[in-house]
């Protein structure tokens, strides 16, 4: 159930450049169903900006009464975000969307999770979760250059982790393709979040495996009120033709939607 509050920020720090770690408290973190899930957050108390601003979850304490969510300084709301204080007060509208599906997924199974860049912290409570199901898990994470690496250290904790960086500044150079190729990994179910090219190309080579993909699309309400971010979907017979990246997903099957 989808509720609105006013949680308490407990801790903010920079994680890396112009990207930043927010922990948050409230009654909300109980309401999380699944891995993937985001919230919508809104910077002021003003009109200035006047959309909130969707985020995904990183990191659950639900004892706690805690959550973490990552984001980079991309415009004004996000940059008013970096601003807030131990103390402050954030309104939180969530959880949203539905996140990856892990029920099924049994002990001695493989996942392997791809991140790339800012797609990245919705992996690792899904991660977590996947390693207190018995699931061996294995990261593949792609950034552009060392000093954009993130979670890295975190993700290990619960399974072996691989870093790709474009120019070669950490890990393999090059992609994540790259790495999977280079290791021959294998997998049960692939989870992925990240741009759009690494998600077209992470769909095209694995046609008959079973990959789970979340996407990033910008939005206004975040609740399929406002149409803002559909996706069309791949199959012709569908009856609406189009998913809604924000109630509908943001969290599809492979082969759902044109990516």
């Amino acid at each position: 159930m989808v509720a609105v509050e006013k949680m308490v920020v407990t801790e903010q720090i920079e994680i890396a450049k112009n990207i930043f770690k927010l922990v948050l408290k409230g009654d909300l973190v109980v309401k999380v169903t699944a891995p993937g899930q985001f919230v919508n957050l809104k910077v002021t108390e003003s009109l200035d900006p006047i959309l909130p601003r969707p985020i995904s979850i990183a990191d659950l304490n639900k004892e706690n009464h805690k959550m973490a969510i990552i984001y980079r300084i991309e415009g004004r709301g996000t940059e008013l975000l970096s601003y807030k204080k131990i103390g402050d007060e954030v309104t939180i509208i969530g959880p949203l969307g539905n996140g990856f599906p892990i029920q099924d997924m049994k002990s001695g199974q493989k996942a392997l999770i791809v991140g790339g860049g800012i797609g990245t912290p919705p992996l690792l409570e899904l991660s977590k979760q996947l390693a207190l199901r018995g699931v061996e898990v294995t990261h593949v994470l792609g950034f552009q250059t060392k000093e954009a690496v993130i979670l890295q250290q975190e993700l290990s904790e619960y399974g072996k982790t691989y870093v790709a960086t474009e120019d070669g500044t950490e890990g393999t150079k090059g992609f994540v393709t790259d790495v999977i190729d280079q290791y021959e990994l294998e997998f049960d179910r692939l989870y992925t979040c990240g741009p759009t090219p690494m998600l077209k190309a992470l769909e095209a080579k694995f046609p008959e495996k079973e990959v789970y993909l979340s996407l990033e699309e910008r939005m206004a309400c975040g609740i399929g009120a406002c149409y803002a971010c559909v996706k069309e979907t791949c199959k012709k017979d569908d009856e609406l033709g189009y998913r809604k990246i924000c109630s509908d997903g943001p969290v599809f099957r492979a082969g759902e939607v044109v990516l």
